[in-house]
């Protein structure tokens, strides 16, 4: 058993411009900025404890030797997803592509009785839309 009990705080998602990325969230899904860095280099929403940003190739390169992998725009999506809930995954399903991510998967019912959807951000990330658990 571990010794310590860690909590999750951020979701963090590397990308060429970080305020555009969260300009999309915002604009695209209404979640509310929390703070753009000086320069750019860093955007967080405002998304509840566990919050999510958008931080700069550069700065992961800061971070430690050789930073991350970019996300591609096509071919299989990166390993990590976001999920976004909301009761209406297809009316968030259409915003999503009228805002221009590259659909996956259109809404479908799934055996734990969520709906879900996916789509590609406009950034490459693979975005999840779902109602509740």
């Amino acid at each position: 058993m571990a010794e310590l009990e860690m909590r999750l705080g951020w979701v963090i998602v590397y990308v060429d411009e970080p305020p555009a990325a969260a300009e999309f969230y915002v604009r695209t899904f209404g979640l509310r900025t929390e703070f753009v860095a000086p320069g750019g280099s860093y955007a967080q929403l405002d998304t509840g404890p566990t919050k999510l940003a958008f931080a700069s190739h550069e700065l992961g390169e800061k971070n430690f030797p050789g930073g991350v992998r970019h996300a591609a725009a096509d071919g299989p999506p990166p390993n990590v997803e976001i999920t976004l809930v909301h009761e209406d995954v297809e009316a968030a399903y259409a915003l999503a592509l009228e805002a221009g991510c590259a659909p996956l998967a259109e809404p479908e019912d799934k055996p734990q009785g969520q709906r879900v959807a996916y789509v590609r951000d406009p950034f490459g990330t693979l975005l999840e839309l779902a109602t509740p658990l």
